[in-house]
């Protein structure tokens, strides 16, 4: 029976010292059908290791619900894990950061009753239980000593930098226990004093978080974890992208340099990212010290391997560097990859977003103030606020604060945006305003790090004319996830191709492709969204940048009859869809 263990100076598989060599690679970032590239690619890098977190909230859309296909299928991802005859680390939370939508953690859950989260509070801790039961079919059989990949598995994630209460630490490790796992258990912390030292427990192995003073930052690792081996897992080799800023990169040289000093130390190590790759549909999170900042919809994180999965100039660096640690064969490396296709296809039908909505059956009435849209279980998208106004003369709108992005529209024209980044409030309305106010709000991610964890969404607090509140209210949620009717509607419609795109509306076009590969659609010509092709979503795109192109697997696509949707939420004088051959992820900081 396979083995793996923490020895005294070691880890140890099947008895010998054995070194981590790993990667990060979220299952839930990647199209399926793509994910035993992506491994084989980190086998060819010199990687024997692929580490993944776990989405709570992908899983479990709502209480009742725990989804594992598709995307969702952990299963699978594993077993191709195995079968490339690689290890697993799993990091199943439940808080995951991952700049994902709400760090993990379910937005339903805090409409439980919990008065905590990430703490030994009973009605969170219930929930947490739940959910690793509902994952124990998928991780216990897949443990080392049964054959499967996973040789270890982390309690939370960077806990010290959140809290220091050690007995929800201990009731963790009694969950995964319970269920059924056995294999070692690691906690991950930045490599400071307090941060180590409240992140953990006697018994859990410490690991490290960073990605520069390698030497310096083992030191720390080691005065808090003085026996067993030493591990960075999280070896931070690129960065993230908020809109509105630059394209994080990293010096090829300095993050190669920074892997050979932490190789030569006898460390372990997780490479984060291996393969970022995309923050498809409505997932990705945002960060908020003071000014709110919702991320990109590419997780390239300048990866070795970049969103498309071809190897960059860090892969090579890399390469040359694992080397030295594992036996590679130049024989077996990743194929050069080719440019893109580039075409460019005519809009064939809009729709106003108006003529959808008022075909709505799904409102919901309020009469005492604007409800958060967590109150009526929609928990990410768009949503729809409708009310009547009758302002005599001098009018301006109130609102207590915006979560996150309001478009403003008096008698279906529009009057302006508020935005939560801006801290915008209040927005001067037409004199003598008078007819319906709707305000079409955009959730642009839920805050993924500290203690904005589960906020709630939409219109918070009051809304008010020239001071005075408005109570009465209807609420509209816009079911995004299937756009199948949508698309119906669209391809319905007599072709009249636009002559520009005025917003908020969908746009329908089609086109055929007899060699499917990859593509990368060019959003430079358009102002803010969201894209569908053949019903994926692909994610949002907003002329702000960095970001000017989406990328499309290769999968979504087929030979005839590829559907493309946008939902344009201002407008775009060229009515065209236009594919480019290479990814555009913005400009850099030098």
């Amino acid at each position: 029976m396979p083995t793996f263990t923490i020895g005294e100076h070691d880890f140890m598989l099947d008895g010998q010292p054995h070194r981590i060599l790993s990667g990060a690679l979220h299952y839930f970032r990647v199209h399926p059908d793509q994910w035993a590239d992506r491994i084989r690619k980190a086998r060819q890098m010199g990687l024997n290791t692929i580490e993944t977190y776990i989405p709570w909230n992908a899983h479990a859309p709502s209480p009742e619900v725990f989804e594992n296909s598709g995307v969702l299928d952990l299963g699978r991802f594993l077993d191709l894990v195995a079968a490339e005859g690689m290890q697993a680390i799993v990091r199943p939370g439940p808080y995951i950061c991952a700049e994902w939508d709400n760090g993990g953690l379910p937005a339903w859950l805090f409409s439980t009753g919990a008065t905590e989260i990430r703490a030994d509070e009973p009605v969170y801790m219930a929930a947490v239980s739940t959910y690793f039961e509902q994952l124990a079919p998928i991780l216990v059989p897949r443990q080392v000593q049964f054959g499967g990949p996973i040789i270890l598995i982390q309690i939370e994630n960077e806990y010290g930098a959140y809290g220091d209460d050690s007995g929800y630490l201990e009731k963790l490790v009694k969950i995964n226990r319970e269920i059924g796992l056995t294999v070692p258990f690691t906690t991950v912390d930045q490599p400071q004093d307090d941060m180590l030292e409240n992140g953990s427990l006697p018994g859990l192995h410490r690991t490290g978080s960073f990605g520069s003073r390698a030497a310096e930052r083992l030191d720390t690792l080691r005065r808090h974890q003085p026996t067993g081996p030493l591990m960075c897992s999280e070896f931070w080799v690129g960065w993230f992208d908020h809109w509105g800023a630059h394209h994080h990169t990293t010096s090829v040289e300095e993050s190669a340099k920074e892997l050979e000093e932490l190789l030569g130390r006898g460390a372990s190590v997780n490479i984060y990212m291996f393969h970022g790759g995309t923050n498809f549909g409505f997932s990705n999170g945002a960060n908020d010290k003071g000014v709110y900042q919702p991320l990109v919809t590419s997780y390239d994180y300048d990866a070795p391997l970049d969103e498309a999965g071809n190897p960059t100039s860090k892969y090579w660096a890399f390469r040359s560097v694992l080397a030295r640690y594992a036996d590679l064969d130049d024989r077996d490396v990743p194929a050069l990859p080719a440019p893109a296709p580039a075409l460019t296809i005519p809009l064939s039908s809009m729709v106003p977003l108006w003529n959808l909505i008022d075909r709505a059956a799904n409102w919901v009435t309020s009469d005492g103030g604007p409800p958060v849209t967590d109150e009526i279980g929609h928990y990410s998208g768009f949503s729809l606020y409708r009310t009547r106004i009758d302002a005599a003369g001098t009018a301006v709108l109130g609102i207590e604060e915006v979560r996150d992005r309001a478009q403003v529209f008096l008698n279906r024209q529009g009057v302006g945006t508020l935005s939560r980044d801006h801290h915008e409030r209040a927005l001067a309305l037409p004199f003598g305003a008078s007819g319906t106010l709707e305000i079409l709000v955009e959730d642009q991610g839920r805050v993924n790090y500290g203690h904005r964890l589960g906020e709630k969404k939409g219109l918070i607090g009051e809304v008010t004319i020239n001071g005075e509140a408005i109570l009465d209210w209807d609420l509209l949620p816009l079911d995004l996830n299937n756009i199948g009717e949508v698309a119906a509607h669209l391809g319905g419609q007599s072709p009249e191709r636009p002559v520009a795109l005025a917003g908020p509306a969908f746009a329908y076009a089609t086109f055929d492709r007899t060699e499917v590969s990859d593509l990368f659609l060019d959003t430079s010509g358009w102002g803010k969204g969201v894209v569908w092709i053949n019903g994926f979503c692909l994610g949002r795109y907003w002329s702000r940048g960095p970001q000017h192109t989406l990328y499309v697997p290769g999968p979504v696509v087929r030979a005839h009859g590829n559907e493309i949707i946008i939902l344009e939420l201002h407008g775009s004088t060229a009515p065209v869809v236009s594919f480019v051959p290479a990814a555009n992820l913005g400009h850099t900081d030098f």
